[in-house]
């Protein structure tokens, strides 16, 4: 059962990815700017999850966790989403996406080599699918290489990020673990919008649209992977959150009447099948070690 939870949250919180560049597409209309819209983001996303962790009555996490979550937070998020929001001015939106999706591929050579775990036949297969799945999913125009550089930086910064998750939420909550990240991403993120020039909205859809980077894209998929890390480990995780370009897809087809062409269909098919073989994999996984 703890598994199957642990499928449920990373779904949940793929889905919930899916919707930041929706959102981040209004907020930029709105007049913002990236590091405006990540201060916002991280910097109320913290406020809010630390009035949860007082409500809850949890610690406040120390000492080496504590070091490691804002490393996590300041380190990770922090150069995960700048080397990806930067890749975006040397090269397509498609090909930035297609090479941050390497990152699952990334998490099963780092869990091997530092987790031992090991490489059955139903996560490689799963893992191939999931990668054919976001190639198709997303449109690669080509651009600089400096571009592409970037992007694969950010998939191995966000690898390094689930790794060091993996123990860290050994010893605390996703509502402990989260409310550092988010504080720490913010604090940093601050820093780089006041000395660059805050672009606040310029009208409540700007708002809105924070409202929801905040809530839909940043605290509920947030908290619910780290949550499903804990439960499944890093390779599932990171494979079951190629759910999130599918969502994405299909959200800008309905909103912004982008078309659905027959290979990105195939391509979100796959992504489902890897997902499907995964969840039945683990099924049969947490039947056999209840028996």
């Amino acid at each position: 059962m703890k598994r199957l939870t642990g499928i449920l949250f990373i779904a949940i919180s793929a889905a919930s990815f899916g919707t930041l560049a929706i959102f981040g597409k209004f907020a930029y209309a709105a007049g913002m700017d990236t590091f405006t819209v990540l201060f916002l983001r991280f910097g109320l996303s913290a406020a809010f999850m630390t009035v949860i962790l007082f409500l809850r009555r949890e610690p406040f996490p120390r000492g080496r966790i504590l070091a490691q979550l804002i490393g996590m937070g300041a380190l990770g998020y922090v150069g995960q989403s700048f080397m990806y929001m930067t890749a975006i001015k040397y090269a397509s939106s498609g090909l930035v996406a297609l090479l941050l999706y390497l990152y699952p591929m990334f998490v099963f050579i780092l869990s091997m080599i530092v987790l031992r775990e090991k490489a059955t036949t139903v996560k490689i297969i799963a893992l191939a699918l999931a990668l054919g799945g976001s190639a198709l999913t997303v449109d690669p125009n080509g651009g600089q290489l400096i571009g592409a550089l970037m992007a694969v930086t950010a998939a191995l910064i966000y690898s390094i990020y689930i790794i060091v998750g993996t123990n860290v939420m050994k010893h605390v909550t996703a509502v402990q673990s989260s409310t550092v990240i988010f504080a720490s991403a913010g604090l940093v993120y601050g820093v780089l919008t006041f000395t660059n020039g805050a672009h606040f909205p310029v009208d409540n859809s700007g708002w809105l649209s924070v409202l929801g980077i905040v809530t839909l894209s940043t605290i509920i998929p947030v908290v619910t992977f780290l949550a499903g890390l804990e439960r499944i480990g890093p390779t599932n995780a990171a494979m079951l959150s190629t759910l999130e370009p599918v969502v994405t897809v299909l959200l800008a087809a309905w909103l912004f009447d982008e078309k659905l062409t027959p290979i990105v269909l195939l391509g979100g098919g796959l992504i489902l099948a890897a997902v499907l073989i995964l969840t039945r994999a683990e099924m049969r996984s947490n039947d056999t070690s209840g028996i």
